[in-house]
């Protein structure tokens, strides 16, 4: 155990002075977040109103859970990376943890979800956004968003070591998160949509995260719809994202074994 908390933080330490020798890597997790706020908070917030509310205030919870999800894709390349240039066949000829390379490339992801976050609610507060519901509550926004954002990297690390192509993890990841994100309460309320598809937005996970950080922030929850995911946002959020999370780490060792031994 103590081994494999070692070997797990010398590749995240790898990792980020991978990321000082080629600082352009940060400019996704910088110039992206900050482009989103800057977007939907002052050129959508222009148009868009929320009753009882400002328009910045409403979607900030929703950018940085799109953030968080991002973090599908930005592991999965980084693992197809790792599997193309060699560096997974080097560490199998390494006395290494075989679970520390995983747990690595995720926790490094993880602190540059929190590195985004940073930036955003920075740039989120100088646009109007504000937190209402005083600090401790703020922490456990942000701590349920760094935990969504680390499932995401999970889920992201076992595409890209099932896909194996860059091209493949990317039109999956577009495919599979952009419904998700844009059929849910995350950028606008549901109480426009046709009942049908209003109670697929309601159930869809991702608008029980966005109304959970919105309580959580004090931050208006209109058109978050009815029953259990809107009522109890927060329990059920932690429920969906410990199911997942549960399921897709066993999965990614099992699949991590497997493509070490080819």
């Amino acid at each position: 155990m103590i081994e494999a908390l070692s070997d797990t933080r010398a590749l995240v330490g790898r990792h980020f002075r991978h990321i000082l020798r080629i600082p352009e890597q940060l400019l996704s997790v910088t110039l992206m977040p900050i482009a989103f706020v800057v977007i939907f908070g002052l050129l959508f917030g222009s148009a868009m109103k929320v009753e009882g509310s400002s328009y910045e205030e409403y979607i900030m919870a929703g950018i940085f859970i799109q953030v968080m999800m991002s973090n599908v894709s930005t592991t999965a390349l980084g693992v197809v990376s790792d599997l193309s240039n060699g560096l997974v066949d080097r560490f199998r000829s390494l006395p290494i943890s075989r679970s520390a390379v995983l747990i690595g490339r995720t926790t490094a992801d993880m602190a540059l979800a929190a590195w985004s976050c940073a930036l955003m609610a920075g740039v989120g507060y100088l646009i109007g956004w504000r937190i209402h519901n005083g600090l401790l509550s703020a922490l456990g926004a942000f701590a349920l968003l760094l935990l969504l954002g680390f499932t995401m990297s999970w889920l992201g690390a076992l595409l890209g070591l099932a896909l194996r192509s860059t091209e493949a993890v990317n039109a999956l990841a577009f495919m599979a998160m952009m419904p998700m994100m844009f059929l849910s309460n995350a950028f606008v309320p549901l109480d426009g949509l046709p009942s049908w598809l209003r109670t697929i937005a309601e159930w869809n996970p991702i608008s029980s995260v966005v109304t959970a950080c919105r309580d959580l922030f004090g931050n208006p929850t209109v058109g978050a719809g009815t029953g259990l995911p809107a009522e109890h946002p927060v329990l059920v959020s932690l429920v969906l994202i410990g199911a997942v999370l549960a399921l897709v780490i066993p999965m990614s060792g099992r699949v991590y074994r497997t493509a070490v031994a080819r």
